[in-house]
């Protein structure tokens, strides 16, 4: 049983912290909203004053935070406050640059730091089903790997420090520009007067297969499961993948690479979220390229 400080435990930090609980290790959790850490303490867990407190004597620290300017200021608190030899690991999705500045932060003070953040959604979080992308040192990703086994199901090493982010922001722009495609398509098949489910049959079996087709397809009824059937109560909301596409196009930017698919996706789903719908589940994007909203 390991002590975890854990920062940060709202939709996704909360489950994540829950499940550690569930683990048996003690977690010490800290967030500023008093329902989110009222859930973790119903669970079995401890609440902390403030970040400080939270990571006092822990063994890990995990932090789950909205941005990096977050992460950086909770870390401007945590890294002097930690005992020594805790293990550092940011699970939120924040900028590459921000992400090593952290770390080369936390090397200088004497910690060991991970960037690993993840997808897969709340309903991963509540599962336990998450995909963890971690950057950080081999001897790091050895001693978390436990850890992030009772969060995940799929944990994958991706190198050094910022590489965890610069994965998750290089799958995610695949994610908002393939929605997209898949939204156009069946929209395309709604006007042509092609049944959805026998373009879902199709496409499912055949080259446009994809996971926002098969597994959060963006229209009712072929896939049960996904955020369509429920009038598109979020699992990911268009918020977080405006987010996501905005990280992307950034490190775009800063490498000099070209990334035309991903400006546009960003574009459209920036004009989403400008027509009130940032709240709703990313996939909802289909209803404003039907003309709905």
């Amino acid at each position: 049983m390991a002590r975890i400080g854990f920062i940060g435990v709202g939709n996704m930090g909360g489950p994540m912290a829950r499940n550690l609980v569930k683990a048996q290790h003690a977690v010490r959790a800290f967030d500023p909203a008093k329902a989110a850490l009222d859930a973790v303490v119903a669970a079995g867990g401890q609440a902390a004053a403030s970040p400080a407190e939270a990571v006092r004597d822990a063994e890990i620290v995990v932090t789950m935070l909205p941005a990096g300017r977050h992460v950086r200021s909770v870390y401007a608190e945590v890294l002097p406050a930690a005992a020594a030899g805790a293990l550092l690991i940011d699970c939120s999705t924040i900028d590459v640059a921000s992400a090593r500045d952290v770390a080369s932060q936390a090397a200088a003070a004497g910690f060991e730091m991970l960037d690993a953040p993840v997808s897969g959604g709340v309903g991963g979080a509540e599962a336990g089903t998450l995909t963890f992308m971690v950057g950080g040192s081999d001897a790091a990703f050895a001693r978390a790997r436990p850890i992030l086994e009772k969060m995940g199901r799929t944990i994958v090493h991706c190198g050094g420090p910022g590489n965890g982010q610069a994965a998750k922001i290089c799958n995610n722009m695949v994610l908002g520009i393939s929605m997209i495609a898949v939204s156009e398509a069946f929209t395309l098949a709604d006007a042509l007067g092609l049944d959805r489910q026998k373009l879902f049959d199709v496409s499912s079996t055949a080259s446009g297969q994809c996971w926002a087709l098969t597994s959060y397809c963006p229209v009712p009824g072929p896939v049960p499961s996904s955020p369509a059937n429920r009038d598109y109560k979020p699992g990911f909301t268009a918020d977080m993948m405006v987010k996501d596409l905005r990280l992307a196009q950034d490190a775009a930017q800063t490498s000099g690479v070209a990334t035309p698919l991903g400006a546009a996706a960003q574009a459209l789903y920036g004009m989403f979220v400008a027509r009130g719908q940032g709240p709703v589940d990313f996939s909802g994007i289909v209803r404003m390229i039907r003309g709905e909203v």
